[in-house]
């Protein structure tokens, strides 16, 4: 197929957006899941699972860490084979959920879990991701394309942020920080 450069239309590889709607997916998940295991050992009806080493807590977004210099490696210096790629993307997905449920406290070394930064990097990342996965590529966007990206981001920053507004209003941080101070250490 020959196509002048003014015409060609670059898309991306299928493989890759299914990649990236995995990772997005699994990151999602990992982070909604990371939440609701910690929200439970807090609340203690789930035992205490925190892995403490020479009385330190180690918090899971070292496990992240870990996870995404692994998958980094595998990429780096043994590429996946095409099956084994979905695999690696996964496991990318949960290191980066894993890391980012406790960005606030990394970004401001410390403080409390329950930290809005840390929702909103998870936010960033997913819209990041979403992205990869299911918008044209740049260059086939047009004006009216550009146009209902802008409607659609500030359609979610209103709605994101009328809801953090509720959920301020509603004592809800202050309920949660008080369940991390009465938390298993």
């Amino acid at each position: 197929m020959s196509a002048s450069p003014a015409t060609a239309i670059e898309v991306p590889e299928p493989g890759v957006r299914r990649l990236a709607r995995v990772v997005l997916f699994v990151f999602l998940l990992t982070f909604i899941c990371a939440r609701l295991v910690v929200y439970l050992i807090m609340a203690r009806r789930m035992p205490d699972l925190y892995l403490h080493m020479g009385g330190t807590h180690v918090h899971h977004l070292n496990y992240g860490i870990f996870l995404l210099c692994g998958a980094g490696a595998w990429l780096l210096f043994a590429p996946p084979r095409r099956r084994w790629r979905t695999a690696c993307a996964a496991l990318y997905a949960i290191g980066l959920g894993l890391t980012f449920d406790e960005f606030g406290m990394w970004l401001h070394l410390g403080g409390s879990y329950w930290q809005r930064a840390s929702f909103d990097a998870v936010i960033v990342v997913a819209a990041l991701l979403g992205l990869i996965a299911f918008a044209p590529a740049p260059k086939q966007w047009s004006a009216r394309h550009l146009l209902a990206a802008i409607v659609v981001v500030l359609a979610l920053a209103l709605f994101g942020t009328a809801s953090l507004h509720l959920l301020q209003r509603h004592e809800v941080p202050q309920r949660l920080h008080q369940l991390e101070r009465n938390a298993p250490q």
